[in-house]
């Protein structure tokens, strides 16, 4: 059994960016994990509808 490893997780979240405004897109984690818990997030990342790869800092998270 491993202590630690690498667990990916897809979310679906609402989004908003200066240029499109609000939306729903799919939000894909990556984190680290000790015995099955969760203690770090390594990556976050969102695909476009065009099919780009774009790091989540640009958007925000709305409320």
């Amino acid at each position: 059994m491993k202590l630690v490893s690498v667990k990916r997780q897809t979310k679906t979240e609402k989004r908003f960016t200066e240029k499109m405004g609000m939306f729903t897109t799919s939000v894909i984690y990556i984190k680290k994990t000790f015995l099955k818990v969760p203690f770090k997030t390594l990556h976050k990342y969102r695909e476009t509808y065009y099919g780009e790869v774009k790091d989540c800092e640009d958007c925000r998270i709305s409320a």
